[in-house]
């Protein structure tokens, strides 16, 4: 990647045009060289019918700073299309607030791993409650798919 490439500000404008990251009401907290991190906050609309936040949006949440992760290591004129994840839901989804954080495992010129974890927020440390291994196809030339 071209080091004059501001790959934060990339990743910032396309979560910006992302409806499902708005529609939830995350936002992107932190983001580095092959790292991501986007918190979301407690809403009873996102939870199931145990009251806690559901697996598909704490998937969603995982799948989104993963992505964001690789695509701080992809050239400006590629984009990325998640091809498969796996995610392990470890304990319930209850806090204040979540933080999902998406880190680079295995850079490629075309297929790139990551890992992400999904943390409960509340008093006291973060709890683990997920986490995710996902593996994006690097997508070049398809005027459908940019950024």
């Amino acid at each position: 990647m071209d080091d004059t490439d501001d790959f934060r500000e990339r990743i910032r404008q396309s979560f910006g045009r992302q409806p499902a990251m708005e529609t939830i009401g995350a936002t992107l907290t932190r983001i580095e060289q092959a790292m991501v991190e986007i918190e979301l906050p407690f809403d009873p609309k996102l939870t199931q019918q145990h009251g806690l936040l559901h697996g598909g949006i704490v998937s969603t949440a995982l799948d989104t700073a993963c992505t964001y992760a690789a695509f701080s290591v992809i050239p400006v004129d590629a984009s990325l299309l998640t091809i498969e994840f796996k995610v392990n839901l470890m304990s319930p989804g209850r806090g204040e607030r979540f933080l999902f954080h998406g880190e680079i495992t295995k850079p490629g010129s075309t297929i790139i791993v990551a890992d992400g974890r999904a943390y409960a927020i509340s008093d006291g440390p973060a709890k683990l409650i997920a986490s995710m291994t996902a593996t994006m196809m690097v997508v070049r030339g398809r005027e459908d798919i940019v950024g």
